[in-house]
């Protein structure tokens, strides 16, 4: 079994008195593409800005490979590995699309590394390719999501954290993000916790889930399993 990369011991965190996650407990494993589902208000987007250090964390630990990361400033985990696409992608409108890519790499001084991660997005995402002299603002919300993926790419992230990467998507256009993740997953080796709204296609896509609710984990387990408890299909696969 691979060695554990990430883990929240017993985290809670607060929205000035509105205690918005409860003594969080969960493990990501090397290489593993794990999911965290609930309903809206649950604390999944919380749960990940407390693992970056956006939201400040009240008490436990959160920990990344072997260290604790919890009074790490937020500014200094991309350099570490551990990358975010935020939710609403919140890319650079008015910079091109080559000039978010190279935000990503802000911090590196690998000008040549540089130059193979930037085609490899490309190879990835040849639509962000075809448009790369077009400021980010004026891309579809399906390549907006591909550039933010992209951008947290050439940070060369051993754990990427996507925020809700199918929020506001065409069906098809979701159908080929999720497709491009298991592509990184599988080819880059790259660790992937995924906060997702549409449980079914994050736990089909996913080796193990958690499900919050009013910030707790409420279950854990593999995601075949998630997806045939009749529970959990009730509750958020729609039977």
């Amino acid at each position: 079994m691979s060695e554990i990369i990430l883990e929240l011991d017993n985290v809670t965190a607060h929205y000035g008195r509105i205690q918005a996650l409860r003594g969080i407990s969960l493990t990501v494993r090397q290489g593993e593409i794990v999911s965290i589902i609930g309903a809206n208000g649950a604390g999944k987007s919380t749960t990940l800005m407390a693992i970056c250090g956006i939201v400040k964390v009240s008490s436990g630990d959160v920990r990344y490979q072997g260290k604790s990361i919890t009074s790490t400033n937020a500014d200094l985990l991309p350099s570490q590995g551990l990358c975010q696409v935020p939710e609403g992608r919140r890319i650079f409108p008015r910079l091109s699309v080559t000039e978010n890519l190279d935000m990503g790499a802000f911090f590196r001084k690998d000008q040549a590394a540089i130059k193979q991660d930037m085609e490899m997005v490309y190879h990835l995402f040849p639509k962000l390719k075809e448009r790369r002299k077009q400021p980010g603002g004026t891309l579809s919300g399906g390549e907006q999501q591909m550039l933010a993926i992209g951008r947290a790419l050439m940070g060369r992230p051993k754990v990427l954290l996507l925020d809700e990467p199918s929020l506001g998507l065409a069906p098809l256009i979701c159908q080929h993000i999720f497709k491009i993740i298991r592509t990184i997953n599988r080819e880059s080796g790259v660790t992937i916790l995924l906060v997702e709204q549409n449980a079914n296609i994050a736990l089909q896509l996913s080796n193990r889930g958690y499900v919050l609710e009013t910030g707790s984990v409420m279950l854990e387990d593999d995601a075949k399993s998630l997806l045939a408890n009749p529970e959990i299909r009730k509750a958020y696969l729609g039977d």
